[in-house]
C-alpha cells in the first residue's frame, strides 16, 4: 500500500519541485555594474563557441550557437532562434566569406551549411586520427592535425594511464600527454580537391590550430601542456615556410597562451605572466613588424580568455574561478577593458626604441556579475560585429545558455 501511495504521489512532488526552479530572465539590468544583459538562447544547454571560433555571418547579423540537439543561429536584431543543423556535430568555424558554417560529422567527415538556406555540402573526407579545427579567410583550406600511432616508447607511457577524463584534474592530463610525445602532423585540406598536405611534423602536442582572419595562408597553433614547460604560439606559412616562434621567455617560470588574431589579421594577442601567477599582461605581436605591445593588468581582472573588438579598441575578458592561475583574488566578472599606452618621453634618445616593447595598461569595467557561475564551464567572451556587445556562455541560473552584456550604460 505504502509504495502505491509513493507511485501516486511522486508525479505531484516533481510538479511541485519543477515549479520553484526560478525562470531564467529574458533580459535585466546586472545590480552590481548597471550594464543590460539579454538571454539569447532559449533551449537549455546552449552555448556560444569557442574565444577565437567565428560565430558571426559576414554581414554582422547572426549568431552561431550550439544546442543539445545541432546548430542554430541568433537573429542579433530580433533574436529569432533558427535551426540550421540537426544532430551533434563537432563545429569547426563560420566562414569569412561565404558566411557557411563547416563542421565535422561521425569525426570522419567535413561539410558546410548555408545558415540562410540550410542547403548542406560535403567538403571531404578526413585521414584516420585527422581532427580539423579552422577554416582559412577565402575558404580554400582547412587547418587541423593528424595524431599518427604512437611509437613503442610513448604506448607504455600512454597505455598504462587511465584515460584522459578519468585523470584527477586537467593538470595531471595535461602532463601525461605532454611527456607521451605522440608523433602528429599539422595538416591543411583543400575544400576543393579534398587534398591533405603536411605542414610540419612534430612529437610535440599541436593544438590550438587557427587561421588568419584575414591571410589565407597564415596559419597559427601552438604546443599545448603545461605552459610553463612550453613554447607555445607559433605560426606557419601555409606552403610549409617561414615558422616563427611568437614568444620567447626571458625568465624561468615565465607563462603564455589562449593566442588569438585580432579581427583585422594584423596582431597576434596573447595572455602572458612574468612569472606565471604573479604579474599579468595581454601581450600584443605585430604579425607584420614583429613589434609587441603589452597591456598590464590587475590579479583580480585576469581572465581565461580574452578578446578584442572588431575595430580594435576595446577589450573583454571572462575573469576566473577560485581555483584559476590567479587565484586567490582572481575576480568572476564579465570585464570590458580599456587600452592605454605609456606615453613615450625618449625623445628619441634611446637608439633601439622601435625594438622595445611598447607598454599600456588597461583601465576595467566590470559588465556581469559570475559569483554563481561555475568555471568548469568557461565563459568565452567575443564581441558582436557593431562592436556594441559582448557574447559569453553561463550557467549561473543553472543550465547553460548564451548571453549577451550590453558594452555601454543606458
Amino acid at each position: 500500500m505504502r509504495g502505491w501511495l509513493i507511485l501516486f504521489l511522486l508525479p505531484f512532488f516533481l510538479i511541485a519541485a519543477g515549479a520553484q526552479q526560478p525562470e531564467i530572465p529574458r533580459e535585466w539590468i546586472d545590480p552590481d555594474t548597471g550594464h543590460r544583459v539579454v538571454r539569447l538562447s532559449d533551449e537549455p544547454g546552449s552555448q556560444s563557441l569557442y574565444f577565437h571560433q567565428n560565430a558571426y555571418t559576414p554581414d554582422g547579423q547572426k549568431l552561431l550557437i550550439t544546442t543539445p540537439t545541432g546548430l542554430a543561429t541568433v537573429d542579433l536584431k530580433t533574436r529569432a532562434i533558427d535551426k540550421v543543423v540537426e544532430g551533434r556535430v563537432g563545429v569547426i568555424i563560420v566562414g569569412k566569406k561565404t558566411g557557411q558554417v563547416y563542421y565535422v560529422k561521425d569525426r570522419s567527415t567535413v561539410y558546410a551549411t548555408d545558415l540562410n538556406t540550410h542547403a548542406t555540402r560535403m567538403i571531404a573526407k578526413l585521414p584516420p586520427r585527422a581532427s580539423i579545427s579552422t577554416v582559412n579567410a577565402d575558404e580554400t583550406l582547412l587547418g587541423g592535425s593528424i595524431t599518427e600511432a604512437p611509437p613503442p616508447a610513448a604506448t607504455a607511457a600512454a597505455d598504462g594511464a587511465p584515460r584522459a577524463d578519468a585523470y584527477p584534474g586537467k593538470g595531471e592530463m595535461m602532463e601525461r600527454r605532454l611527456a607521451a610525445r605522440i608523433p602528429m602532423q599539422l595538416i591543411t585540406v583543400d575544400t576543393r580537391s579534398g587534398e591533405v598536405k603536411t605542414l610540419l611534423r612534430s612529437t610535440d602536442w599541436l593544438n590550438h590550430i587557427q587561421f588568419s582572419p584575414t591571410d589565407p595562408y597564415l596559419l597559427m597553433f601552438c604546443h599545448e601542456g603545461p605552459w610553463h614547460k612550453v613554447d607555445r604560439t607559433w605560426t606557419i606559412r601555409t606552403d610549409g615556410s617561414a615558422l616563427t616562434q611568437i614568444h620567447k621567455r626571458t625568465i624561468n617560470m615565465e607563462i603564455e597562451g589562449h593566442e588569438f588574431f585580432a579581427g583585422d589579421g594584423k596582431m597576434i594577442w596573447y595572455d602572458l605572466q612574468t612569472p606565471r601567477s604573479q604579474v599579468f599582461w595581454l601581450a600584443g605581436y605585430d604579425v607584420a613588424t614583429g613589434s609587441r605591445t603589452w597591456y598590464h593588468l590587475e590579479r583580480s581582472e585576469w581572465s581565461v580568455h580574452f578578446n578584442v573588438s572588431p575595430d580594435g579598441t576595446l577589450f573583454a575578458g571572462d575573469g576566473g574561478g577560485p581555483d584559476s592561475v590567479a587565484a586567490p583574488g582572481n575576480g568572476q566578472w564579465i570585464y570590458l577593458f580599456r587600452p592605454v599606452l605609456v606615453p613615450d618621453r625618449t625623445d628619441g634618445v634611446v637608439p633601439n626604441s622601435r625594438e622595445l616593447i611598447r607598454p599600456g595598461y588597461f583601465k576595467a569595467e566590470k559588465l556581469v556579475n559570475l559569483a554563481r557561475h561555475r568555471y568548469s564551464l568557461e565563459p568565452n567572451v567575443t564581441f558582436t560585429p557593431d562592436g556594441k556587445w559582448v557574447v559569453f556562455r553561463s550557467n549561473m541560473f543553472g543550465p547553460t545558455h548564451v548571453f549577451a552584456v550590453a558594452v555601454d550604460k543606458g
